[in-house]
């Protein structure tokens, strides 16, 4: 073991009573999804539908806060807030950070969408539009790709939240899956500390919390936080809170904003028939849609109040879609074209447009999960090439940025002086060097815009997938079918995700293998449900491919990356329960691992598990170098 390593290992061991969360529920294995690596070998249908089984959690529990009228209160707070000039907050790092994203976007869309069409006073949409925040740590930069270490500094959260003026007239949503994360608790405190009102939204039980967890603990019993707990239970690939935790809080947010936003609409009034705001509005649609959602009517709330019990028997009628084995058979089949596009060595393009950032949040969420290669930028030529990769129709790599967001980019921006205020002095290299990575410049490297096409240019072994909407902008459309086409002409593989409440034979034809995803008759003026079923099909898709790539045993994501202290703990786990080492013993034998890739984890190139070969070296008596031989003939 080099001295580097092994000091490394010693100085996480010093805190790692902060960030030993094996006792939390969401790090737990599901007993539904025990054996899955074993069921998706035989049956992919068979996998997905042990998926969507964990995903019952979900509606379980938000039947339960639909019952609990609590969504009530919290709507008058925030419309009490906004009209009062004040903002709203979401703060989150990894998942929730990237949900936060979603949440100002999807706000964001609505208001301007209204504007666009006419139906909106400027200065009414244009006010309410810029009243909704994301604070994600790291910033902008990290929904495409996972700032190293952001997340364990409290103080980190704080100077976000205080670069923004957070202030008494507005209210903070600190949204962390487990309940611990130091940089969501930070942003909590600056909300407090500046008079705000501040929701904690966390998804492990509070007496587990509060007994392992001092840091929550403190959030949890200062009575200046509401707390919202939505615990599900166990995650359906272990400790992966992309999935069912966040799940559950994009449904409670979005129910609450949509609460907010039909009551500020309604005050400002419309200008439109009911039916209209959820489709019509934002675009054209596919004509033999039109009879489907001429019906819709019918399904929308007509007061704020009845928001809550719409949404969940939307919800639920969507769910049972997904459960059925005619859905299941098709999205099986996208799972092989994505399994065999990346055993080929292939790469796969996506092209959406209005589920864009939907897309691009389950792409990144990939890479620090099952340790595929993250999003390249187009000029990195020592970087490997991204598995997955995500356009936009927007020419311009900054249009399709702010298309995205709804917004033009906010990265951290942090100066040499502030970074020193903030970190001990051993501590200030490494930081300085992380936020040069992480700027808007940076950013616009990633050419997500259609002008970054011809740097990922799709041949035979290769696949392109198109994700649309029902209700999509015609030039997104277009240019999804035209890529599909182009892809096709290269002799490249070819598929469709379609979500909408009719099935376009025009449309699905365009590629070779297509799933259709029913929704049902709906007119929420955010189209939350819809949201919810994109992202549990995408978590669906992408969990199950990895499954089949062999990155899961049994329901154990075992090549996680381990890039922050919560992962670093998960890791070390994750080799005591597959070898007989103690923590300290498998800590030591990881960073000595971690050590031995870090050269290519920092130029973005491809790289072995770092907790499948600590795990071969502790039961084999194996060199770092025998370890990836074996591993490289094994997968």
């Amino acid at each position: 073991m080099n001295k580097i390593s092994a000091q490394r290992s010693d100085e996480f061991l010093k805190i790692s009573g902060q960030f030993e969360l094996g006792a939390l529920v969401t790090e737990s294995s599901h007993p539904v999804t025990a054996s899955l690596s074993d069921v998706a070998k035989q049956d992919i249908a068979a996998a997905l539908k042990l998926l969507f089984d964990v995903d019952a959690d979900v509606i379980r529990k938000y039947r339960e806060f639909v019952e609990s009228g609590r969504a009530g209160d919290i709507q008058e707070t925030l419309v009490r807030a906004l009209k009062n000039g004040g903002r709203i907050f979401f703060t989150g790092c990894g998942s929730t950070g990237r949900l936060s994203i979603l949440l100002d976007s999807i706000w964001r869309d609505f208001w301007q969408q209204q504007r666009e069409s006419g139906k909106r006073k400027a200065e009414s949409g244009n006010d309410f539009e810029n009243r909704t925040f994301s604070v994600m740590a790291g910033g902008d930069f990290a929904l495409i790709k996972s700032v190293e270490g952001f997340e364990d500094f409290t103080v980190f959260g704080k100077k976000q939240m205080n670069d923004l003026g957070v202030s008494a007239n507005d209210v903070v949503f600190a949204i962390t899956e487990g309940g611990e994360t130091s940089f969501v608790i930070g942003t909590a405190w600056a909300g407090v500390e500046a008079g705000a009102k501040v929701y904690f939204v966390y998804n492990n039980p509070d007496e587990i919390l509060c007994e392992h967890v001092q840091r929550s603990r403190e959030v949890i019993q200062d009575s200046r936080i509401e707390k919202i707990n939505l615990t599900t239970g166990p995650m359906a690939i272990t400790g992966s809170t992309r999935m069912q935790a966040t799940s559950i809080q994009l449904c409670v947010m979005l129910t609450v904003l949509e609460m907010v936003a039909r009551e500020l609409f309604n005050e400002i009034g419309s200008a439109f028939a009911p039916g209209a705001v959820g489709h019509a509005s934002r675009t054209t649609i596919a004509a033999d849609e039109a009879s489907a959602i001429a019906h819709e009517g019918a399904c929308t709330p007509q007061t704020s109040a009845d928001v809550p019990a719409q949404f969940l028997a939307q919800l639920e009628t969507a769910y049972a879609s997904l459960m059925s084995p005619e859905f299941l058979a098709s999205l099986a089949r996208l799972v092989a074209l994505e399994e065999s596009t990346y055993r080929g060595g292939g790469k796969n393009s996506y092209f959406a447009g209005r589920f864009g950032i939907d897309v691009l949040t389950d792409t990144t969420e990939r890479s620090p999960t099952y340790c595929t290669p993250p999003f390249r930028k187009f000029d990195d030529d020592k970087a490997a090439e991204s598995w997955a990769f995500l356009f936009m129709q927007e020419d311009w790599t900054d249009n399709a940025w702010q298309e995205i967001l709804k917004r033009k980019p906010h990265c951290v921006e942090w100066r040499e002086p502030e970074i020193r205020a903030l970190v001990a002095e051993e501590n200030v290299e490494h930081t300085l060097e992380t936020i040069g990575k992480i700027s808007t410049t940076e950013l616009m490297r990633y050419k997500i815009g259609s002008n970054g096409i011809r740097y990922r240019v799709l041949v035979v072994e290769d696949c392109a997938i198109a994700v649309m909407a029902a209700v999509e902008k015609p030039a997104a459309r277009k240019f999804q079918i035209k890529q599909l086409e182009s892809a096709e002409a290269s002799k490249a593989h070819t598929g469709l995700i379609y979500f909408g409440p009719a099935a376009p034979e025009d449309v699905l034809s365009a590629a070779k293998i297509f799933t259709f995803v029913r929704l049902p008759p709906a007119d929420l003026l955010l189209d939350g449900v819809t949201r919810v079923v994109v992202k549990l099909v995408l978590n669906a898709l992408s969990t199950c491919t990895m499954v089949r790539l062999g990155r899961v045993m049994g329901n154990y994501m075992i090549w996680v990356v381990p890039s922050n202290q919560k992962l670093i703990d998960r890791a070390t786990r994750y080799i005591t329960k597959l070898t007989d080492l103690n923590y300290a013993a498998a800590n030591r034998l990881l960073f000595e691992v971690v050590a031995y890739v870090e050269p290519r984890m920092k130029l973005d190139q491809a790289y072995p598990p770092v907790v499948g070969m600590a795990v071969l070296r502790a039961r084999e008596k194996l060199t770092n170098e025998q370890a990836e031989e074996k591993l490289k003939a094994e997968f």
